[in-house]
């Protein structure tokens, strides 16, 4: 949850001095949020950073429409609500899927067979 406000915060504050005119130390902030949130990620459990990313990017796209409601104004229409839950979904089966040491798919013993009868 952090890292999301971390990451959509901070890039709101460097959009907002960007594209809306908003002060200068808005994007000052933003840039140390940013910076803040590079350090988040180290303190999670998953110890594979593309699959980390890959799960922060999946919840990250419903975060944002929530982040945008509340401090934006928009509604998220029915595209942004089912594309959100595809990427939620996906989440679920990289954070879920069955890996022998935390990285590897359990391989099917017959192919494992054949490979080592090739050596």
């Amino acid at each position: 949850f952090f890292a999301g406000v971390a990451e959509i915060g901070g890039g709101w504050l460097v959009w907002q001095t960007i594209r809306e005119g908003k002060p200068w130390w808005w994007a000052l902030i933003g840039s140390l949020v940013l910076v803040v949130y590079g350090f988040i990620p180290t303190l999670q459990p998953i110890d594979d950073f593309g699959r980390l990313y890959a799960v922060y990017g999946g919840i990250f796209i419903g975060m944002s429409f929530g982040w945008s409601a509340i401090f934006d104004g928009a509604r998220p229409d029915k595209g942004d609500i089912i594309g959100s839950a595809i990427c939620l979904l996906g989440v679920l089966v990289v954070l879920f899927w069955p890996r022998i040491d935390g990285t590897e798919e359990p391989s099917d013993p017959q192919v494992e067979l054949n490979s080592r009868s090739l050596e």
